[in-house]
């Protein structure tokens, strides 16, 4: 069943990003995403796909990854897409700004999830990882690399996480953008 959702979503990438294309059928697969396992994937693509601001896609990417996760790691796709999306523009700022009073500041946010996350705290930290990188943060992707390097995720593994991710986010774009120029047409037609 996924593989058709995907068919229909890879068919609907323009063909000016033909490249786009081909990188999401790839990397979306253990060969295409060297060490990790069809539940890392398909978690993964879901929150870079939420980050990434395109409810259609991010609808068709959570029916292609029903049939790899279950409601634990969909769940905890959404919420590492809810609490980076906090996260990443507040430590952004903190980083960007460069002063060290700021960063003595308790943030005074919640972010319990990060203790609970519902499912295994280092596959959490990828999904963090994942979303950071969509969202830019330089200072939260340090900081989830880090501990991943640290608990044995090799940098093939990392690799394949943010590559997931940049795919992701970039077709989200070209689809969101080749969805306006339908309307444009049509607002163009009515006029």
């Amino acid at each position: 069943m996924s593989s058709t959702t995907l068919d229909l979503i890879r068919d609907s990438i323009p063909d000016y990003a033909r490249d786009l294309k081909l990188n999401l059928g790839s990397v979306l697969t253990t060969a295409g995403a060297p060490g990790l396992n069809d539940r890392q994937i398909w978690a993964l693509a879901v929150a870079s796909a939420i980050a990434s601001r395109n409810l259609a896609f991010t609808r068709a990417l959570e029916a292609a990854a029903a049939e790899y996760l279950d409601a634990a790691h969909l769940q905890a796709a959404r919420a590492a897409a809810a609490i980076m999306g906090m996260n990443n523009i507040y430590y952004r700022f903190l980083h960007l700004v460069e002063d060290s009073e700021y960063q003595a500041m308790p943030a005074r946010l919640r972010m319990n999830i990060l203790a609970n996350p519902g499912i295994d705290k280092l596959d959490f930290e990828l999904l963090s990882l994942a979303v950071s990188a969509v969202n830019g943060c330089g200072l939260c992707i340090s900081s989830h690399e880090k501990k991943l390097r640290a608990h044995g995720y090799t940098r093939e593994m990392i690799q394949s996480a943010v590559r997931i991710a940049a795919t992701v986010h970039a077709v989200a774009g070209v689809l969101e953008y080749s969805a306006s120029e339908g309307a444009t047409a049509a607002d163009a037609q009515a006029a």
